[in-house]
């Protein structure tokens, strides 16, 4: 069963992936009623490809609850790919209404994106530990991640609008924040390619240090060790390592995972070095052009009805069923840890998106550059907040 699960998951990438350059061939530079045919008919396929790939992950997602006995979200291998799939299921939802084919183009190579990254964790199935043995993992879990998922969206529509409206034909703050933007995006690719590298290499050196319980323990680094872990030392000849990490990080295996966050920052650079060396132009600049024929207030649509279907989601299950678990678990509903700090600060900070736009007349550019920054909340709550910072929730 564990194995069926794995392969539903393999198929479902791969259709995603084939559903992502049928969207982007849907982009014609034709004109008239032949261009309308044309989009139409591509688009179409790309949807009905999204929902097979869906299915199939859907099919991953029950052959491992019922392989592990529990729902599958309790590390980053599992919420991670079950948070990519929510993505893929507000995509679907919110193209089945707006058609919009260019939504694809974007929303679905970021739900790839998430959902390789979550698979170059450790993918064995394991008993649940004692804090997560309760029916509130599977609701608070869940929620959460459908929440975020929807909110994910508008990032993708946000962006989306951003490519199509600034003016590329000068370089200015905000063509610079665009790219920045697409060089973070390569960085999660970054990330994937070396992992998936150094793993067909079979890689690995080790290291003798304290951890952050005090405890002497041997930790094994996956990739050359840029970064070491501070007061360790290498017990072997390998490469490096160039510096140590800062004493202060000190979540589980923090070294680690701080010198795999440095290698997917300098692939992400040399990822986007190489595609400006081939498009000879910023790249955001090379994609405008396909967009010109979008409408902007269409897509602005869709990124604020994405942030008022999931705000209400998120809020459910990151706020108040968490809370709920947390006073089952821990006898209190609110302990600042991390998590839930970040946790509060996604809720305000799409509560205040809603104020400005509703209140304010946010609409338009200043609308989507808040759905951007929401995004980069939302993937260091996923990133740094689960890997690097301690706290009750390290175990996810």
């Amino acid at each position: 069963m564990a194995q069926l699960s794995s392969n539903l998951l393999y198929i479902a990438f791969i259709i995603y992936l084939i559903a992502t350059a049928v969207f982007a061939m849907s982009l014609s530079d034709k004109k008239g009623k032949e261009k309308a045919a044309y989009t139409k008919k591509w688009g179409r396929t790309g949807y009905v490809l999204s929902i097979l790939g869906f299915i199939s992950q859907l099919g991953y997602f029950v052959t491992r609850w019922i392989a592990s006995g529990h729902a599958p979200v309790s590390n980053l291998f599992e919420f991670t790919t079950f948070f990519g799939m929510m993505m893929v299921f507000a995509f679907i939802l919110l193209y089945g209404i707006y058609r919009t084919n260019a939504l694809g183009v974007f929303a679905m190579p970021i739900a790839l994106l998430v959902i390789a990254y979550g698979s170059m964790f450790p993918k064995d199935i394991a008993p649940l530990i004692p804090a997560l043995q309760s029916d509130w993992l599977k609701i608070h879990v869940t929620t959460a991640a459908l929440g975020e998922g929807i909110l994910s969206i508008s990032f993708a529509a946000g962006f989306i609008y951003l490519i199509r409206v600034v003016d590329q034909s000068i370089s200015s703050k905000k063509t610079k924040m665009l790219e920045i933007i697409m060089y973070l995006l390569l960085c999660v690719l970054g990330f994937v390619l070396v992992s998936a590298i150094s793993s067909a290499a079979g890689y690995e050196t080790k290291f003798d240090w304290t951890d952050k319980r005090d405890q002497k323990t041997e930790l094994t680094y996956n990739l050359p060790a840029l970064i070491g872990p501070p007061n360790g030392t290498q017990a072997d000849n390998h490469f490096g390592p160039l510096l140590n990490s800062p004493s202060w990080m000190n979540g589980d295996e923090a070294p680690k995972k701080f010198n795999t966050f440095i290698w997917s920052l300098l692939m992400g650079g040399v990822l986007y070095g190489i595609i400006r060396l081939i498009l000879r132009k910023r790249i955001t600049a090379a994609i405008q052009p396909k967009l010109m024929n979008l409408k902007p207030d269409l897509v602005d649509e869709i990124s604020y009805r994405s942030v008022a279907i999931g705000f209400p989601v998120f809020t459910l299950g990151a706020l108040i069923f968490a809370m709920i678990w947390a006073q089952q678990a821990w006898t209190r509903f609110w302990g600042w840890d991390p998590k839930e700090v970040w946790a509060l600060i996604t809720f305000l900070f799409y509560a205040a998106y809603l104020h400005f736009r509703l209140s304010r007349g946010w609409h338009g550019e200043k609308s989507a550059w808040l759905c951007v920054i929401g995004f980069v909340i939302i993937m260091f709550n996923l990133v740094a907040v689960n890997l690097v910072i301690s706290g009750l929730h390290s175990y996810a």
